[in-house]
């Protein structure tokens, strides 16, 4: 598998603030209006534990929480989705009223893949911690 890492983000926002917003995925619906036309990213579809999306040029690709530990990590894996890959949200408290946010992109790309989808797949990752600071908390 190969890993790629956000840089650190902070929210203005407690951890316990933040987990419970990001552990609940229909609160993603606010977002769907702020993801940047060149993001690649279209047909959202959110519900409590999963999200469904198109990734241009990958295709549709889902997401489900299968893993939390209360305040401070959410575990999604791949769901109904053409390459196998696992998406780690990690939030550490700064201060009473900041978290620290790390997202962490685990994928099984085949060599072809991984060589034109590299550097994107990086950028994909930040944009996805990025998103996640923006949303209202």
């Amino acid at each position: 598998m190969t890993t790629y890492e956000s840089d650190i983000k902070t929210i203005s926002a407690n951890n316990e603030m933040v987990f419970a917003k990001l552990t609940d995925l229909t609160n993603l619906e606010q977002f769907k209006d702020k993801i940047p036309a060149d993001a690649n990213i279209s047909d959202i579809e959110c519900d409590t534990e999963s999200v469904h999306l198109n990734v241009s040029p990958i295709g549709k690709i889902g997401l489900r929480i299968v893993e939390k530990e209360e305040f401070k990590t959410i575990k999604f894996a791949a769901d109904q989705s053409p390459i196998e890959f696992n998406i780690w949200i990690q939030l550490v408290p700064s201060t009473d009223s900041e978290t620290k946010l790390k997202a962490t992109l685990k994928a099984e790309l085949p060599a072809m893949i991984k060589m034109m989808m590299g550097n994107k797949m990086q950028d994909i990752v930040n944009q996805v911690a990025t998103a996640l600071t923006k949303l209202d908390y």
